[in-house]
Parts: structure tokens; sequence; C-alpha cells
């Protein structure tokens, strides 16, 4: 499923990871500051993914109410997964060596990363 989101689609799961649920309208105002489409644009957007199984939607009245059903983390998770094995043979180290070569570590990113890798030992990984 997270393959098939296109970059419209993650501008719309964006604002719903974010605050939800949203109706169509609330979703339109929010990329308004963004983007410049119209609120069927966007209810098109809801559809596919609605069909996609992203999020889900509730009536509330006469309009619905969108929440996301796929998780940030698991969607970042399952890019970042798939940029390593594309690019880098499915192997991390040269995924991080090339996004600290590109943007650069703080010292702040350095203990995160040590930390993890001390966790990931402890873990037998």
């Amino acid at each position: 499923m997270t393959d098939k989101i296109t970059k419209a689609e993650f501008e719309v799961m964006d604002v719903l990871w974010s605050e939800s649920p949203l109706a169509a309208s609330e979703i339109a105002e929010r990329l308004a500051k963004n983007v410049s489409w119209s609120q069927r644009t966007v209810k098109t957007l809801l559809s596919r993914l609605v069909e996609k199984g992203a999020i889900n939607h509730e009536p509330d009245g006469r309009r619905f109410l969108y929440r996301p059903i796929l998780q940030r983390e698991t969607y970042a998770q399952n890019m970042t997964s798939r940029l390593a094995d594309k690019l880098f043979g499915g192997r991390a180290a040269p995924l991080v060596a090339h996004l600290a070569e590109g943007r650069g570590l703080t010292e702040s990113d350095i203990k995160e990363l040590e930390a993890l890798i001390k966790d990931l030992k402890r873990d037998g990984r």
C-alpha cells in the first residue's frame, strides 16, 4: 500500500497525521497554505486513500470525517526500507552515511544513533 501513495496523497496524509478526524473541507483549508487545490481535488485524493486502505471515514451528519489507518511511523519505515533496498542493497550503514554527508549530523543526532546502536547490540541484532 505505502508504495502506491502519490506525492499529492502524501500531502493529505500529512494533514491527517497531524490532526484527525477532519472533514474534507477542513483538510482543504489546511492544505491551502501549501497548495491551491479545490475541495473537489481533495475529495478525489481522499477517495483514493480510502480505496488504498490508508485512511477510513465515518459519517458525521451530511459530511464524512477522515482519519488515518496507516501510521506515519509505518509509512516512514516502509519507505526507508524501500530506499535502502533500491539504492543501498538493503544496508542501513550506507543509507545513514549518505544522509550524514548530505545533511550533516548534529551532536544530538550522533547521540541518538549511538544509543540506537547500543540498544540494537543489547537486543542481539
